[in-house]
């Protein structure tokens, strides 16, 4: 197996526990249309696969039509703008386990659904704009995880094959992203999804604690 030379994180759920703020500001648009919120544990359920489908999930199953999720993104996407550093914040750990990594001359990256609009900026609010080498968001042109195209995007950016970085995320999509385009794939369990999910869908490795990708090679 090659040496990582680097790794390339998920956003929410992974780096950022940002579920209130999501929660919140979907709710606020589900007042506005006078449909019931939802209750923040059920979002780590929901998010994921972009906010297109975020939305849809979050509305009454007998409402959704493709015309009225459009409007509730965008409703959505106007009140994340205001939210989005309301409550979130990094996973304890997460900052020193980065400066350690680009101490060590690691390669660090982020490839998240979440919006290229969002990801890009929020990535560089809680983690400083020279952390990571490269920042990729979901964007309507690139297919969105788990297809491997951001991967082999990012592959290119840094000059490395697919197979010399690491994937870590805490979906079973991010570890289906991983295994599609030859990363290897790092389950972590302080997110919004099961450990059996992450093993059901290939992890190679679950982790505990962000210190436990020290003792990766």
């Amino acid at each position: 197996m090659p040496q990582l030379k680097a790794f390339i994180f998920d956003l929410d759920g992974t780096l950022i526990d940002s579920l209130a703020d999501i929660a919140e500001s979907i709710n606020r648009m589900l007042d506005a249309k006078g449909y019931p919120r939802c209750e923040q544990e059920v979002f780590k359920q929901m998010v994921g696969d972009g906010m297109e489908k975020l939305v849809e999930r979050a509305l009454p199953e007998a409402v959704r039509s493709e015309a009225l999720i459009q409007v509730c993104v965008e409703e959505y996407r106007a009140n994340y703008d205001q939210l989005w550093n309301a409550q979130t914040k990094p996973y304890e750990g997460i900052v020193e386990m980065l400066a350690e990594l680009k101490g060590r001359g690691v390669k660090l990256g982020v490839i998240s659904n979440k919006a290229h609009r969002f990801t890009v900026p929020m990535t560089e609010h809680f983690f400083g704009k020279g952390c990571f080498d490269h920042i990729l968001g979901q964007r309507n042109d690139v297919p969105r995880k788990p297809a491997p195209d951001g991967a082999h995007e990012m592959a290119a950016f840094l000059g490395l094959k697919t197979d010399e970085m690491a994937y870590v995320g805490d979906s079973g999509i991010d570890m289906a992203f991983a295994k599609s385009s030859g990363m290897r794939a790092i389950g972590v369990r302080w997110g919004f999804r099961s450990e059996a999910e992450l093993r059901a869908h290939g992890a190679d490795v679950l982790i505990s604690s962000p210190s436990d990708l020290f003792d990766l090679r």
